[in-house]
């Protein structure tokens, strides 16, 4: 149900060329799209499976949902940039190999924050990254970095009428100066080609 979700969203928004990109140089990335049986995630960018969604179900606003849905999320050297989004689920990542990946994430206070997902705990790199639904966020993957794998738990489970891709004039109004790095040319590199306002 994820996956036709997943396709149904594809249909939906304003995407530039939707085909698959070339294959990433790293081998170990190559290896990672074949046996999980990655997708490329046109908009958001970087590549998607889906693992499972829970059978336990929780009702939000009178709808029926599935408690969790769970997938595998990469990005590689080549597509290394998970653009801005914006969830109505928690959404948890967890590191399960390579990275460093940096984490922008824009809270619906107004505040944002950089964290750092990896594994130089010392330097305060975290394995494990929330972003609370209601929020917008985007990753970049750290220069030098060829690949980070992660699995990331959506709940309640990730529908397509309860994510918005690519931030419009609002966001930036918002949250442009709101750390050293949220300059309007950051943001809108982070906002993506495909959906570039």
């Amino acid at each position: 149900m994820l996956l036709r979700h997943l396709l149904l969203l594809t249909t939906l928004l304003p995407i530039l060329p939707a085909a698959e990109p070339a294959p990433p140089a790293s081998d170990r990335a190559r290896e990672l799209i074949a046996t999980l049986h990655l997708d490329y995630l046109p908009g958001e960018s970087g590549y998607f499976g889906f693992i499972s969604r829970s059978a336990q179900t929780v009702s939000v606003r009178g709808r029926s949902l599935a408690a969790q849905s769970r997938i595998y999320y990469l990005l590689t050297a080549e597509l290394n940039t998970n653009f801005l989004h914006w969830l109505d689920a928690d959404d948890t990542h967890i590191l399960l190999e390579g990275g460093p990946v940096d984490y922008f994430i824009f809270h619906p206070d107004g505040h944002a924050e950089k964290i750092t997902l990896g594994r130089d705990l010392a330097a305060g790199q975290q394995l494990v990254i929330a972003v609370p639904a209601g929020c917008w966020k985007a990753l970049r993957l750290q220069p030098g970095a060829t690949h980070a794998l992660m699995a990331n738990v959506l709940s309640p489970e990730w529908t397509a009428d309860r994510v918005k891709i690519g931030a419009g004039a609002d966001f930036f109004a918002n949250f442009t100066g709101k750390a050293p790095w949220a300059t309007r040319d950051f943001l809108q590199g982070l906002n993506g080609p495909a959906t570039s306002r």
